[in-house]
Formats: C-alpha cells, sequence, structure tokens
C-alpha cells in the first residue's frame, strides 16, 4: 500500500461505507480520531450525508466537500451566462459535448451542465475524486433539476492524458476545459483555506517543475488535437499562457480569464 498522508477514520454508523473507502482508496483506516498518525495532513469521514476531508490541523480551515444541491455551486448553476459558460459555447447554438480533464471538486463542471452541456469529468487524484463522485452521488438523490444537471455529468478517475489518447474518433468531445492548478501566489493569504489544504495534500504527488511543464505541454498539445472545436483553459487574469502557448482569443474577467484555442483548422 502507497503511504499517504491521508487516512480515513470510521464511526459505528459509518463503519461500512469507511472500509468500502478504504479498499478503493487503499488507504489505513481507524475507529477513532486519537489513532490517526503524526505524519497524516488530513482525514477522510462521511457525517450524516456526506464525505468530507479534515485537515488534522483544525486551525487551517473546515471540512471539505462536494455539495452541489446548496451553497455557492448550487448558486452558480441557477444564475445568470457566465464568462465560462460564454468561452466553453463560442458562437455554438446547439448544447456541446464537454470534457473537463482537470475536474477537482467538480463546480464548473456543475455550471457547464446545468447550461445544458454533457460533461466528461476527469480528475487524476483518488481522493478528490471520491469527494466529487460522493457529491455527484447526492445530488443525482436530490430534487429534479439538481438531479437532472448531475445526470449530465459521467466521472472518470484517472488521467487525462491517457483518458484523450485512448478515445476513438467517434467520441471525441467538441471542447475540452482545462483549469489546471494555479501558479502559487505571493498573497498567499488571498488563497482559500480549502486550497491550501489541497496543495499540501497534492504536493507529494507532483513532480519536479520541468517535469511537470513538459505534462503541460503534451497535454495542451494532446487536447488541441483531439478536441473537435476548441480547447479553454482557466487562468489567473495575469497569469502568464499554459505551457508557454498563446491562445487564439481570451475572454478576460476581474481576476480570471478564459484562454481560446481554436483547433478547427489544426490537422487531426
Amino acid at each position: 500500500m502507497v503511504e499517504l498522508p491521508v487516512i480515513i477514520v470510521a464511526d459505528d454508523a459509518t463503519g461500512e461505507r469507511c472500509a468500502a473507502l478504504a479498499a478503493q482508496l487503499d488507504l489505513p483506516l481507524v475507529t477513532r480520531i486519537e489513532a490517526v498518525p503524526p505524519h497524516c495532513v488530513a482525514w477522510l469521514g462521511y457525517d450524516t450525508a456526506r464525505l468530507q476531508l479534515h485537515p488534522i490541523d483544525a486551525d487551517q480551515s473546515g471540512p471539505v466537500s462536494v455539495d452541489f444541491v446548496a451553497g455557492a455551486t448550487a448558486r452558480r448553476a441557477l444564475g445568470g451566462a457566465e464568462l465560462i459558460v460564454k468561452a466553453v459555447r463560442g458562437r455554438s447554438k446547439q448544447p456541446l459535448s464537454i470534457l473537463d480533464a482537470t475536474a477537482g471538486l467538480g463546480r464548473d463542471s456543475f455550471v457547464l451542465a446545468s447550461r445544458g452541456f454533457d460533461v466528461v469529468a476527469i480528475e487524476r487524484d483518488p481522493i478528490v475524486a471520491a469527494l466529487l463522485a460522493d457529491g455527484l452521488a447526492r445530488a443525482q438523490a436530490a430534487d429534479a433539476a439538481i438531479a437532472a444537471i448531475a445526470a449530465r455529468i459521467a466521472l472518470h478517475r484517472g488521467e487525462a492524458l491517457d483518458y484523450l489518447q485512448a478515445l476513438p474518433e467517434s467520441g471525441r468531445p467538441d471542447v475540452i476545459y482545462l483549469d489546471p492548478m494555479f501558479p502559487p501566489s505571493q498573497k498567499s493569504a488571498l488563497v482559500k483555506k480549502e486550497m491550501r489544504l489541497f496543495q499540501q495534500l497534492l504536493h507529494s504527488s507532483l513532480g519536479e517543475a520541468a517535469d511537470e511543464e513538459q505534462a503541460a505541454g503534451e497535454l495542451l498539445r494532446v487536447a488541441r488535437r483531439v478536441a473537435r472545436l476548441r480547447v479553454v483553459v482557466k487562468r489567473p487574469a495575469k497569469a502568464q499562457f499554459f505551457a508557454a502557448s498563446a491562445p487564439d482569443y481570451a475572454l478576460n474577467g476581474k481576476a480570471i480569464r478564459f484562454d481560446v484555442y481554436a483547433v478547427k483548422c489544426m490537422a487531426k
């Protein structure tokens, strides 16, 4: 078993679910929080309704979970048009097929699905994918409107590059969406608490900077070859281009921008 800085904590009410999750993720399982080893940075467990990721340091953040039924993501889904929707849709009048290659907690996937797009959401980290799967399952059991949105999202656990390279011609999506981890900011106090937890959790799974840069370039190159219409990359407003590749155009917001790479003229 690969030693990760995360452990699963069960109680009497959640023992079976936690045992199944521990087997799925190949993570250690304990039955009390006091038994968490000192090297761990976080623990996974169920409350009465949802799977949550808790930091060992309670001052770092509150528990992180995926909630598409209430909260900010649900409000975004029910709100007006967003910049991400404009970037993905382009001039298309019909709903498009979207591949979210870096799904994370699935917030952008859910917003896109709420606008009628069919979304394949890919997440490489098994713990984040477990949180997302739990949120989608609860959304599918919610009211009809939320359940219909969640039903448009198909979650795939694994590496986006492997998935893209294995796609047949008939499975190519119209648009590929990338939301890579934002570059480190000097204004660390402004980083959301949950993102600080994720950066700490995922740091050990990331390669050297040079390897990550090479992987980013390969992901963008393959995405531009596979997408039928365009690749959309989310970036901080003043960040450098992803993989040092200039887009065809960008849609700019106050804090973020969406770089759009047209692929219709590229050789397949």
